[in-house]
């Protein structure tokens, strides 16, 4: 009888194991179509997508039934550019010696969460301080702490003085003479350490400086910052050890360097020109607009003492062309993929991209795809997320509405569902 009782109590786990989550989607995008489908069930078994009905199937007794017929349901949003250990704000310099490495990685939780509630399943995080989001991809991954999967390059590199040099603008008596530890790289040798730091750190993705940028306490936003040496052995070595390169760039010059080296995506890309734009094409080279972060650091430009005024001249400038050059971009037809650099603007409004992407001229369903499938193929996740089919993972999003006829409608996510585990559903 003890056998019994114990064979019947696993088949009955086994049982409770394989029962169903059924969602109901009004509108379904499954960002693989052109087109909406109206009045199906998702069956979610085990965190995975087991199978995508017509019509609303009766649930079975032990189904859990999730209602979302007033509501477009969608694969989770993916972010490629966002730093999750800060958020921009006028004193956040003063906070680089004020803060520890715990007071950024219990931001670093907060802003997780915050990402995840937006909607935003998975994110790529091109830089961050004392490589907390390596031990916060691991939290999350672990279930310990709420989030979006993560992918990060840790420290970004520069050159020394580059836009992640980290010591720009300090007094001279305490700035010291950063090396490839700390992300500062100089001559080919500097280059292959920097890199091979990263792979010891734990590190996804490499992430580089390639020019200038507008919020590091240097005149320049513009000029190249690498040779086309240090590119080339940073891209070579990131690919020795199964990684590759994100670039920030502003000014043509270096983009041109960075795409002929072999990075994999350009950040920002403010200045980008014909002749880049055709490297990119021939070479596959994604395009990260973080055209909300130029709006944002324009806007923010406008306030007396908020930047030093070093930057401010850059954030004025730099912002308002973002726009005009995704609209470029998308024209000539450069790869894009979505990415806010959130972190400068404020954690959870990331959706606020696709409005200007749209108003940049890209369709709303293109834009919704930049987020989702084509960002899981830049990823090369694409075997198991960005899309909503059958064997795919359980991130699943919805808002009320249709997206599709009001874009805007994505920055008000209802509900959030990630590997089959809801963490959000507003009723």
């Amino acid at each position: 009888m003890k056998k019994l009782a114990i064979v019947m109590t696993l088949v009955l786990c086994s049982a409770q194991s394989h029962a169903e989550t059924l969602i109901y989607a009004g509108k379904l995008i499954d960002a693989k179509s052109d087109g909406a489908r109206a009045d199906v069930t998702l069956h979610i078994v085990d965190g995975q997508i087991s199978q995508i009905s017509d019509g609303f199937v009766a649930a079975a007794e032990d189904d859990a039934l999730i209602d979302l017929r007033d509501h477009t349901v969608l694969p989770g949003l993916m972010d490629m550019h966002t730093h999750l250990t800060g958020q921009y704000s006028s004193d956040s310099r003063l906070k680089g010696f004020t803060l520890n490495e715990a007071d950024y990685a219990f931001a670093a939780a907060k802003y997780a969460k915050i990402t995840l509630e937006s909607g935003f399943t998975v994110v790529r995080v091109p830089g961050d301080s004392f490589n907390v989001t390596v031990a916060l991809r691991k939290a999350i991954a672990n279930g310990d702490i709420v989030g979006p999967r993560i992918f990060t390059a840790a420290k970004s590199l520069a050159s020394t003085g580059g836009h992640a040099d980290p010591t720009n603008g300090w007094a001279s008596h305490i700035m010291g003479d950063p090396g490839p530890a700390e992300g500062v790289v100089n001559g080919m040798d500097d280059a292959i350490k920097a890199v091979r730091q990263r792979y010891k750190d734990g590190a996804d993705w490499i992430k580089i400086t390639a020019t200038g940028g507008v919020l590091s306490v240097a005149k320049n936003g513009q000029n190249p910052q690498f040779t086309a040496e240090e590119l080339s052995a940073i891209v070579q070595t990131a690919a020795d050890y199964g990684m590759r390169v994100a670039a920030h760039a502003h000014g043509t010059e270096g983009m041109k360097r960075a795409v002929i080296a072999g990075v994999a995506s350009i950040e920002h890309g403010t200045y980008m020109d014909r002749e880049v734009m055709s490297l990119m094409k021939k070479n596959g080279t994604y395009y990260v607009p973080t055209i909300l972060a130029g709006n944002w650091v324009a806007e923010k430009s406008k306030i007396d003492g908020f930047f030093p005024e070093l930057v401010r001249p850059k954030a004025a400038t730099i912002g308002p062309v973002l726009l005009k050059t995704f609209s470029a971009a998308y024209k000539f037809g450069v790869p894009i993929v979505f990415g806010t650099d959130s972190g400068v603007s404020a954690h959870g409004d990331n959706a606020q991209e696709f409005s200007l992407m749209v108003k940049g001229g890209m369709p709303e369903m293109e834009a919704i795809k930049s987020a989702t499938s084509v960002a899981a193929e830049f990823l090369g996740i694409g075997d198991s997320h960005g899309s909503i089919e059958v064997g795919k993972q359980a991130d699943i999003v919805a808002v009320r509405g249709d997206p599709l006829a009001d874009i805007d409608l994505l920055q008000e996510v209802q509900f959030v569902m990630k590997s089959g585990v809801v963490y959000k559903h507003r009723k």
